[in-house]
């Protein structure tokens, strides 16, 4: 807020990024309505306000907004309109072709294109790169992850970065701003300065055990979509709806998990029938109960091919794979698969309290005390091609050796710099771009587990008639 000459009057200012629209009003009307309401709300305070401003980063150019009685009355009638919606509880009706969604921060989250692409059907025969006129979900996140494993080490807050120290010495900094999220792995701390200013910014904390052991995380205010949960808790009880959600949770991991095996096992062609047959199966499941046995199948024959998919530069690095275990792992393979599960539970469980559902509350997997059975759920379509994908690429590529791993009776885990390692990779395949095999366009596997989470939700609401799954092809 400024002052404007020498009679009491002042003007609030805003600052926008980007450049200044080509438009006969200056700025675009959300843009004149949030400057009217700052007005509404200074005059309320008792100041007087003539008008507005607006700054464009972009174009380093200043425009003045006159509050006219017209943009007033807008400004109220916009936010009674607010107020229906709200009490209506139900998200408006995305866009249609809207130029106003083109750069709007909020349509990753409103995905108004992609909704409507799935409420007239997707036509299989368009070609993937002409489904959609225009790209509005970026392919990237902004931000960037952090995990902090050293033992000991402490995590604070020093103006607007994250500091991490192990006693007096500086390990490194991190941009408050461009953190995504906070992974913590054992006995390591993070300050009250640190977690407030993390809570502020939205940056969920994650925390884990030393060997990679999900616990929980730590988010700002819940998220305020009641309305979603309901609808989710919803779907649990009803059981037709819960039904066609494991079905189709079912067939797309055994699908990918057949995808996976054409591509790299040994002579797959038995595992392949297998998986195909409990397929067939699954597709007509009576019951939740037997559609976790076709599961199992198709699991089981996965495993007995997955052996053949490891390649590792030295034969006798201790790779050979005989078989899913664990709770404890007993071999390299499995103990590396395990922390890759781990990891993937914790993406997701933290991405799905983003977007408002309850990550413990699953179809799949049956809730219990702790248990993120919704994450478990839903990460299910990308088991095998982020987590089996990269314990393959670590092992294959000799990223992975036998020194990074340690055996302790009969469990086996990854030690400190397998730990490295393995986040290191883990992170090179989240940040890999892949074409979404529904819309077409290319999408970083880490922004597909967002996109995919907010159609989930839109589906559980009854906005589209689907889950659409992503299937690799």
């Amino acid at each position: 807020v400024e002052a404007v000459g020498q009679g009491g009057s002042v003007r609030p200012v805003d600052y926008k990024r980007g450049e200044a629209p080509p438009v006969p009003e200056g700025a675009y009307e959300p843009e004149r309505v949030q400057l009217a309401a700052q007005a509404l709300c200074l005059r309320a305070n008792g100041y007087q306000v003539d008008e507005g401003a607006l700054w464009f980063a972009g174009s380093r150019r200043r425009v003045v907004v006159p509050i006219t009685e017209a943009l007033v009355e807008r400004t109220r009638e916009a936010a009674r309109e607010l107020r229906a919606a709200v009490e209506a509880a139900r998200l408006p009706a995305p866009l249609v072709d809207s130029p106003r969604c083109n750069g709007c921060s909020l349509a990753p989250i409103c995905l108004p294109d992609e909704l409507g692409l799935l409420a007239e059907g997707v036509d299989e025969k368009v070609e993937l790169d002409e489904r959609l006129e225009r790209r509005l979900v970026p392919a990237r996140d902004d931000g960037q992850p952090l995990h902090v494993l050293t033992q000991g080490a402490r995590v604070g807050v020093s103006g607007a970065e994250l500091v991490v120290k192990l006693k007096d010495q500086e390990l490194g900094r991190a941009s408050l701003p461009k953190t995504s999220q906070v992974s913590v792995f054992g006995n390591i701390q993070v300050t009250t300065q640190a977690l407030r200013a993390l809570l502020q910014a939205g940056t969920p904390v994650a925390f884990l055990s030393q060997g990679g052991w999900f616990y929980g995380s730590a988010h700002g205010m819940p998220h305020g979509n009641v309305f979603l949960r309901r609808a989710q808790y919803n779907a649990i009880e009803d059981p037709e709806k819960a039904l066609a959600i494991v079905r189709r949770l079912v067939l797309v991991k055994l699908r990918n998990q057949r995808t996976l095996i054409r591509r790299n096992a040994a002579e797959p062609q038995a595992a392949l029938a297998r998986i195909d047959a409990a397929g067939i199966s699954a597709k007509t499941a009576p019951d939740i109960a037997t559609l976790r046995g076709h599961e199992g199948e198709g699991a089981a024959a996965y495993f007995s091919a997955f052996g053949s998919m490891l390649k590792p530069p030295d034969k006798l690095a201790g790779f050979d794979f005989h078989g899913r275990n664990r709770r404890p792992p007993t071999d390299p393979v499995n103990a590396a698969l395990s922390f890759g599960y781990s990891i993937l539970c914790r993406e997701w469980a933290t991405v799905l309290a983003t977007v408002g559902l309850d990550p413990l509350a699953g179809f799949l997997h049956q809730p219990r005390h702790g248990r993120p059975a919704l994450a478990l759920d839903l990460m299910e379509e990308f088991r095998p091609i982020i987590a089996d994908s990269v314990v393959i690429g670590a092992i294959n590529t000799g990223e992975l050796s036998a020194g990074e791993f340690v055996t302790r009776g009969n469990a086996c885990n990854l030690n400190d710099a397998g730990r490295r390692k393995f986040l290191q990779a883990w992170e090179r395949r989240l940040d890999t771009l892949v074409t979404h095999p529904v819309f077409g366009y290319r999408i970083s596997y880490r922004r597909t587990f967002e996109v995919q989470a907010r159609l989930f939700g839109r589906y559980l609401l009854g906005e589209i008639a689907e889950y659409p799954p992503f299937v690799v092809r």
